[in-house]
């Protein structure tokens, strides 16, 4: 992924049928479209934005860090299957290591916010299939993870 104009993904275990049921995995400078700017339209639609760091704060906290909510009623299992009773429908999609290692299909997704932490590292929310919570941390920006798109 490189800074061309082009929307550029992966796709989980380099599989393209994988992007159309689970969705790309970007570079956190690709999902931005290379700006730094909280709040960024990135790769999202017109009226759409990367949410920020916030923004997951403020979701977490409307959902009381139940992140079952979040997830659809077919991810997760035992205290972390999903119930999607929000309708966010989140997929366990998995990530990609900067060294193009992929990981966590069914396990784990990562959503990336426009918030960076250091000029390396950026925020994301978190969701396990095994746990109930949404995690937000950060992570490295040349990790490949999912975007979800928040409008304006």
């Amino acid at each position: 992924q490189t800074n061309n104009s082009m929307i550029e993904k992966y796709c989980y275990n380099d599989d393209p049928a994988k992007c159309d049921t689970l969705g790309g995995l970007y570079l956190w400078n690709e999902a931005m479209q290379y700006s730094t700017a909280e709040g960024s339209c990135g790769i999202c639609p017109s009226g759409f934005h990367i949410p920020t760091y916030a923004e997951y704060q403020t979701l977490n906290a409307a959902v009381g860090g139940d992140g079952n909510s979040l997830k659809r009623e077919d991810q997760g299992s035992g205290a972390g299957q999903g119930t999607n009773i929000t309708g966010f429908s989140a997929l366990l999609s998995g990530t990609r290591y900067h060294g193009g290692y992929f990981y966590g299909l069914g396990y784990t997704t990562y959503f990336w916010s426009s918030s960076e932490n250091y000029t390396n590292l950026a925020y994301y929310m978190n969701l396990y299939y095994y746990a109930s919570d949404a995690y937000l941390n950060d992570n490295y920006k040349e990790f490949g993870s999912s975007v979800r798109c928040v409008k304006d």
